[in-house]
């Protein structure tokens, strides 16, 4: 048993990652040994390549504004462990979450000494957490998937509505080398009569979703990019969807479809009379959302964890559209299982300069590695991502130092910040 919470988010840090058994039976055996809390949370299930965070916030934000009690599940963190898991406004306590991980200690030993199955770091998380919402008064749970859909420790839930923010190419060593076979994946989320909502667009990937949820006699809403018109990006971004406006704070042209995704689950929600909408409510939460770590800005400084391609072209849009006439300086690094060859040639489609680097992470690539895949004619390779960040972070006003690559590395560079 671990007495600080150090030793114990070191202890389940150091678990294995992920299994080689490609089935939910150890999240169902552990579950039925804790005698199923997941069963008794009210759940919005959202899956997706690139949003899904953004997505989760955007509702979480407009729920609590609207009084009721929500419970938020997410990966990766940007600040600290404990950011995974919230209940309203606040994230897992330190003795909470040490509680817990007492408990998950617990379950490990036993289901490795009597069925010897492991359980993995981020089954281990999403255990802690349906315990930590079971024992609380939540009106709603917001789940975020961790990859894919079909396999992932959240699956064993049985959602009120799902949603899938978008399709694009990422972890193609576990969902597949195609567009469709990501999908699928995905797709994995949708239980029997149980309503899906997505901003995915591609025609063809749509017809898969039609057919799919057509077998599952669930409902498929759309939000559609015909939906969303009049944008308008300043202090605050403008917009409306389906001739209503409204407003957002956060920074991104991707951020209206996110939103706007955000805003039909509600809508889905107060159609199956599981809430009650109050427009103020809506409109102000919307405002009020934040979320580390995407398209966030200190000053001339910005932080995106752009880290497949899907992201990378998103972050392209958003550059070109909000700061034209600026010069963009990139520091970069990626995780050496990401696509980062097609990942920098979007970003060199925008970036004045670019400056390679590395930090202290057991995935991430050699800055000579990533230096040498990119053809633009200013770029630099720096070792050390702190030493760079305080030669570049001296900014004048119409410079831009876009700190991007990796979740992990914004994470740890925004320490700095």
């Amino acid at each position: 048993m671990f007495t600080t919470i150090s030793d114990a988010v070191q202890w389940i840090e150091s678990v294995k990652r992920f299994g080689d058994k490609l089935d939910l039976k150890r999240m169902e055996l552990a579950c039925k040994i804790l005698g199923n809390p997941e069963q008794k949370l009210p759940v919005i299930h959202i899956a997706g390549t690139n949003g899904k965070g953004s997505t989760v916030s955007y509702l979480r934000y407009m729920l609590l504004e609207h009084g009721y009690n929500v419970g938020t599940y997410t990966s990766p963190y940007i600040v600290r462990f404990n950011e995974r898991i919230t209940y309203n406004y606040n994230d897992i306590s330190d003795e909470e979450l040490l509680l817990y991980i007492n408990k998950m200690y617990e379950i490990h030993q036993t289901v490795q000494n009597e069925y010897q199955e492991t359980i993995t770091f981020f089954e281990l998380v999403t255990l802690i957490s349906f315990l930590f919402f079971a024992d609380r008064d939540v009106d709603f749970v917001i789940y975020e998937v961790g990859l894919g859909g079909t396999l992932d420790a959240t699956n064993v839930v049985r959602p009120m509505i799902a949603a899938i923010t978008s399709i694009s190419f990422d972890h193609m060593g576990v969902l597949g080398d195609s567009l469709e076979s990501i999908a699928l994946n995905k797709l994995g989320i949708v239980k029997d009569f149980v309503p899906l909502v997505t901003a995915v667009s591609d025609p063809e990937l749509l017809e898969l979703f039609e057919t799919y949820t057509t077998k599952r006699h669930s409902d498929l809403i759309r939000v559609s990019k015909d939906d969303i018109s009049d944008i308008d990006y300043g202090s605050y971004t403008n917009f409306k969807y389906r001739n209503n406006p409204y407003q957002i704070s956060m920074m991104g042209t991707h951020q209206v479809v996110n939103a706007s995704l955000a805003i039909e689950i509600m809508l889905q929600l107060e159609k199956m009379e599981k809430l009650v909408i109050h427009k103020n409510d809506l409109l102000q939460g919307l405002i009020n959302t934040y979320w580390p770590g995407r398209m966030e800005r200190f000053g001339n400084i910005i932080l995106d964890g752009a880290h497949n391609v899907g992201g990378a072209i998103a972050l392209r849009q958003s550059m070109e559209t909000l700061f034209q006439g600026y010069k963009i300086t990139v520091l970069y690094t990626s995780m050496a299982d990401k696509e980062y060859f097609d990942i920098i040639q979007e970003i060199e489609k925008f970036a004045d300069e670019i400056y390679f680097t590395e930090f202290d992470y057991p995935r991430c690539e050699t800055a000579e590695n990533l230096y040498a895949v990119s053809t633009h004619k200013n770029k630099h390779m720096s070792k050390d991502a702190y030493v760079i960040y305080n030669q570049l972070k001296h900014l004048k006003p119409k410079e831009i130092l876009l700190i991007t690559g990796s979740l992990y590395f914004v994470s740890y560079m925004r320490k700095a910040l």
